[in-house]
């Protein structure tokens, strides 16, 4: 099922490959999160769960997901979250600060999700917050501040 309410920029549908989760996902893939590969969404009570598997071209030495990998996941969940939420709508946000506490390494090829906290919405920001897990183990932690309804 298609949402009407989705962009040029992003589409925003059920999967049938994941029940149950939604897939986000930027229509033009020379942009940046297309590196990110598939990205979907699902609410989980107040929460929304974000979710990609990492690849080997998201890995670093160890066989493990990079860093700047798990940043790019976590600066896209809280778009993807926000959407979910149904706060924010794709091309008129900007990432005004991401902080990131990275705490274990993950496998590549299995899924890693952020399980994302709405802590405050006002008319123009949203404050959130995650946990990146694969399984029970947590990879990192991280909060992050999006301004809405910005121009060029």
């Amino acid at each position: 099922m298609s949402d009407a309410s989705a962009d040029a920029h992003f589409s925003y549908d059920d999967d049938p490959a994941l029940p149950g989760w939604r897939r986000w996902a930027l229509r033009d893939d020379t942009r940046f999160n297309a590196f990110l590969g598939s990205i979907h969404t699902r609410r989980d009570g107040d929460r929304v769960l974000v979710r990609m598997t990492p690849e080997r071209r998201h890995s670093n030495l160890q066989e493990s997901t990079h860093g700047g990998a798990l940043l790019g996941f976590m600066d896209a969940a809280l778009f993807a979250a926000a959407r979910t939420w149904d706060v924010l709508h794709a091309g008129s946000a900007v990432t005004l600060d991401l902080s990131a506490q990275f705490i274990g390494t993950s496998t590549i090829g299995q899924p890693i999700v952020a399980e994302m906290e709405l802590l405050l919405e006002t008319g123009r920001m949203l404050f959130m917050r995650g946990l990146v897990k694969q399984d029970a183990t947590i990879l990192a932690s991280f909060s992050g501040t999006v301004r809405k309804n910005t121009t060029k």
